[in-house]
């Protein structure tokens, strides 16, 4: 553990919730590492990942962005693949693309793909699965309105999905964003799980613990003004 760390561990009170606001203007005020640190939610769910009716899986387009730059891959045929390059896709395709990816080639963030080239993702399904990229209808990933999804993509949609042990963890932006903007990526993900919640079986609340964090930095327990 670095000097800086056990720092910065001296400054939380382990048994404080912070309320949103506080949390997120401390975590900015302490992340000291020399690049712009990305700010971090952490949520724990009162989910049972083994039963497929309390998975929680969906997409949000944070109203301010990641922050980060993505690189966005279509697989499209026909006119699909002029709307992709206008769209601003950076990587267009489909045979050459999945020769490409199987060859080891990926050099994009987010791939997305119109219904009629879902046998060609099939082909390289083994290799997508694990890296997170194969697209899917319920993330905007596949669709026939390829404009709205390259654009989606770009302007800063994220992956809402629990893992095994039921934890989610997603990007709201930067340390160089004003605080505004940090909140309103932070309540557009807790709208997202609200509908998520509507959408299955769960009863009670959704979420039992919430964190803010930086990537360098450590977490801070965040006291929800609302049960979700």
């Amino acid at each position: 553990m670095s000097k800086r760390f056990k720092a910065l561990l001296e400054k939380v009170d382990a048994e404080k919730q912070y309320s949103v606001n506080d949390a997120v203007a401390t975590v900015k005020g302490l992340a000291s590492a020399k690049f712009d640190e990305t700010v971090e939610l952490s949520l724990n769910l009162n989910v049972d990942p083994r039963h497929a009716d309390q998975m929680i899986r969906g997409s949000v387009v944070l109203p301010n962005g990641t922050g980060k730059t993505v690189r966005v891959a279509v697989m499209a045929k026909g006119t699909k693949m002029d709307e992709a390059t206008a769209a601003g896709a950076d990587i267009v395709g489909n045979d050459d693309l999945v020769e490409a990816i199987q060859a080891g080639n990926i050099d994009f963030d987010v791939l997305i793909a119109t219904p009629d080239t879902m046998g060609l993702v099939g082909k390289i399904g083994r290799i997508l699965g694990p890296k997170g990229l194969m697209p899917n209808p319920k993330l905007g990933s596949v669709s026939e309105n390829i404009k709205e999804a390259v654009t989606n993509a770009k302007s800063g949609q994220v992956e809402i999905r629990n893992d095994k042990d039921g934890n989610i963890g997603v990007s709201i932006g930067k340390k160089s964003f004003h605080d505004d903007q940090l909140l309103k990526n932070f309540y557009a993900i807790l709208d997202a799980l609200e509908k998520e919640k509507s959408n299955n079986t769960l009863k009670g609340d959704l979420i039992k613990n919430t964190f803010v964090t930086s990537s360098m930095g450590v977490s801070y327990k965040v006291k929800l003004g609302k049960s979700i």
